[in-house]
């Protein structure tokens, strides 16, 4: 059989995926069930060891135009104000990673590994659902629904990247399925030039209370200001049954006030912020306990990665940059692998991501709980972010992961 591989889902880590793939030599199709793409999501944020991949793949260079570099990290106490720790991004992570620190639009990168995508020849087709894969004796019979058609395609391996509600995963583990995590996030895009001067930023801020924190950052080359709310609330009736998770149903009236409760002994300039925002959207978040086995990520010829794998609370903002790595690990065990013995760079590739992608779930789960630490556990946390806030906020074991990668 050919090197041909089948992708479940074209979100940001079956695009991925696909280009890792091409530059490994293997010819890609990728099935969203989609009917097209849209301007779904808001801003993510891509630490070092997310944009040295990028940069290798020469992704980060068509992002250019709409990225931005923040200088800075800082961390405030919602409630006075107060700067607790400043942690240098700019050239000093350049200089430490050999790669920067970006936020970026989520459409912006979506768009950018779609154009590599096809740049590289892989086949992107929307409004198409994977709603099988069969192992056989040489390779994967692949069950496609088109307009109620069923068809079947064949690969000698398929990545399963249909994100946090995957369809396939329940196929391939039997497991259940993700888990409401008693968080929930409100999303607000604000153009900088409307609001007033003092409240303009260029760094990535997170403001910690004890029910919620906020945390803001610039996208769309400086222009527009991507500001998150997270704290704990309930999924709304109307979504609970759907599993619709990224804009759940709740009026803007509701989610203000929602967002205003949560942070009602907030300082005046966080408190104006919020005020400023416009339009606010509602993302319960889902997700599962950190991996505890390669066989989570692989089975014979069928791979899992991103969200499909390993969804993680955003509280680490590494969410979109380990479906990044998955594809980067993914494209090493296939550039030396035929499609006879994919089975092996597959388990290879299991060993080498779960515990990563496990230690990133836990410590995403951890933060969480610093972020919005109540009593002495957030005494003792301000306290750590003034006298060590420099080493606690820079990542290392994160950050530096692939800096001998050619």
């Amino acid at each position: 059989m050919d090197k041909h591989g089948l992708i479940a889902g074209a979100g940001i880590a079956g695009l991925a995926c696909g280009v890792g793939m091409a530059r490994a030599g293997w010819t890609a199709q990728l099935f969203e069930q989609a009917p097209q793409f849209g301007e779904v999501g808001a801003g993510i944020q891509l630490g070092p060891n997310v944009t040295r991949i990028l940069q290798r793949w020469r992704v980060l260079d068509s992002l250019q135009p709409t990225l931005c570099a923040p200088e800075h990290l800082l961390a405030r106490s919602a409630d006075s104000g107060a700067v607790l720790s400043r942690l240098r991004l700019g050239k000093a992570m350049q200089d430490k990673y050999d790669a920067p620190y970006v936020t970026v639009h989520r459409a912006d990168l979506h768009a950018a590994l779609m154009h590599k995508a096809r740049e590289l020849h892989v086949g992107v087709h929307c409004d198409m659902h994977v709603d099988n894969i069969h192992e056989q004796d040489n390779g994967l019979q692949i069950q496609l629904d088109i307009a109620n058609e069923k068809r079947n395609h064949y690969a000698a391996l398929a990545v399963v990247a249909d994100g946090v509600w995957s369809q396939l995963r329940p196929k391939v583990l039997n497991d259940a399925p993700t888990v409401f995590t008693g968080y929930v996030a409100y999303r607000s895009l604000v153009r900088q030039a409307d609001l007033p001067a003092h409240l303009r930023s260029q760094d990535v801020t997170v403001w910690m209370s004890s029910k919620a924190h906020v945390v803001h950052y610039p996208v769309k080359a400086g222009e527009w200001l991507n500001v998150v709310c997270l704290t704990h609330g309930q999924v709304p009736a109307a979504n609970a049954a759907t599993h619709k998770t990224w804009d759940a149903q709740a009026t803007p009236e509701q989610i203000r006030g929602d967002v205003q409760a949560a942070l009602s002994g907030a300082c005046a300039n966080l408190r104006d912020l919020l005020m400023a925002c416009p339009n606010w959207g509602l993302w319960p978040l889902y997700a599962r306990p950190p991996m505890c086995s390669a066989h989570q990520h692989a089975q014979g010829r069928l791979v899992m990665v991103g969200d499909a794998a390993h969804p993680m609370l955003p509280f680490l903002a590494q969410g979109a940059g380990m479906a990044i790595e998955d594809a980067a690990q993914l494209e090493a065990v296939l550039a030396s692998a035929s499609a006879a013995h994919v089975q092996e760079a597959l388990a290879q590739f299991a060993q080498l991501r779960w515990r990563r992608n496990a230690r990133v779930q836990a410590r995403a789960l951890r933060n969480g709980q610093i972020f919005q630490a109540q009593g002495l556990m957030r005494w003792g946390r301000d306290l750590g972010l003034r006298l060590a806030g420099q080493r606690l906020m820079d990542v290392s074991w994160l950050y530096s992961h692939g800096m001998s990668a050619g």
